[in-house]
């Protein structure tokens, strides 16, 4: 049987390093892409391979694709961070809409089956957490942006899977990429007092787990729409709690506030998260809680 083929986008990104760290050592060809030099050079052995790729670019794209002729393509390259959509809507409609027409389209003349990957932003946060047959209905450019390349990819690839996740997680091999529990666990060790809200609702997702769903669709080609997140619904609020509890520090420092008072670009849905029965269910999709996340990314044993 021949080996699977699987080409990655965004491999330096956050989802990117975990699913080259969960591919390592597995019997599978992998070219991994993404801006610049590959950031995790110590996973590229036995078939993963790195390539420098500027999605935007349609040659680029084709090029690699027929020269590569995957069997999947693992879309994770994309701008998210929402308040750069709203402040460079031109860049971010090229990387995450018209760069994703470009891997459908080459995908589709590779025959090839396409994972798009998605976000909770798609919906206005009025009345989630959300199944996968909800009416998506965004709230600022980014959501706007990834509804517009879901529905391309739906138009322009017959095989396909649409997974969406919600705030993801992880340890980045430099350890530059920020998220709740590094800002945290800084914050509080300094003796600085955080404001953080608590009338927004998510159930973050850590990495590892995100890309174990992500390798499950693409191993039993699971054709639609699939929402891949953490078990736990919380505010942002619970969980800086619950990284100062686990780590022993002071949660006097830690200030409720609501998401009014803060002056941001794009607005931000309120309550999303994600109902993951569907995935629990046909993909054996097991995640950790967040506070066994806490532990992972902090107790200094994980290693990407």
């Amino acid at each position: 049987m021949n080996r699977l083929k699987i080409l990655i986008t965004g491999a330096n990104g956050l989802v990117g390093q975990y699913l080259l760290k969960t591919l390592h050592g597995r019997d599978v060809i992998v070219t991994a892409t993404g801006r610049g030099p590959a950031r995790v050079p110590h996973l590229l052995t036995g078939g993963i391979t790195y390539e420098p790729l500027d999605i935007t670019d349609a040659m680029a794209v084709n090029n690699l694709m027929q020269s590569f002729m995957p069997d999947v393509i693992i879309h994770s390259a994309a701008m998210t961070q929402a308040d750069q959509c709203e402040l460079d809507k031109i860049g971010c409609w090229n990387i995450n809409v018209t760069a994703t027409r470009f891997l459908a389209d080459a995908a589709r003349s590779a025959n090839a089956f396409f994972i798009y990957l998605s976000t909770d932003f798609v919906f206005n946060g009025l009345s989630g957490p959300y199944r996968e047959e909800d009416i998506p209905e965004p709230v600022n450019y980014y959501g706007s942006s990834k509804l517009a390349a879901e529905r391309a990819v739906m138009e322009s690839v017959q095989q396909y899977a649409i997974i969406r996740t919600v705030l993801v997680y992880g340890k980045t091999a430099d350890g530059t990429r920020s998220n709740i529990i590094n800002w945290v666990k800084s914050s509080l060790e300094k003796g600085n007092r955080i404001r953080v809200v608590d009338d927004q609702v998510r159930t973050p997702t850590y990495a590892g787990d995100l890309a174990e769903g992500i390798m499950q669709v693409a191993y039993n080609r699971s054709k639609g729409v699939w929402h891949i997140a953490g078990p736990d619904t919380c505010t942002p609020y619970q969980m800086a709690m619950s990284v100062a509890k686990e780590l022993m520090l002071d949660h006097e420092l830690i200030e409720k506030a609501d998401a009014s008072s803060f002056t941001q670009p794009a607005q931000r849905p309120l309550k999303t998260g994600f109902i993951i029965d569907k995935a629990r269910q046909l993909l054996n999709y097991q995640p950790i809680s967040f506070t066994e996340g806490i532990r992972k990314m902090t107790t200094g044993n994980e290693k990407l």
